[in-house]
């Protein structure tokens, strides 16, 4: 049984300098740790809208309602 080395020779490796290092241009850049866009946008909208408050407000109401309704109808 003979066991296979995974490892690539680095005498017969492409784009390696004598030593084991990489000439300039070989490897592509590195990314940017920053996007285009820095810091916080200016526009941004605080706290909810009026429209969807009121909307979980009527939920909640018509929710509580129907268990009080509930509740009254099973009591008796």
């Amino acid at each position: 049984m003979s066991i296979h080395n995974p490892d690539p020779d680095p005498d017969r490796t492409p784009g390696l300098e004598p030593g084991g290092g990489v000439p300039p241009g070989e490897t592509p850049p590195g990314e940017d740790s920053t996007g285009a866009e820095a810091g916080p946008r200016g526009d941004q909208a605080r706290g909810w809208g009026k429209g969807p408050v009121i909307i979980l407000a009527v939920i909640v109401l018509l929710c509580a309602a129907f268990f009080i309704a509930y509740a009254v109808i099973v009591a008796l």
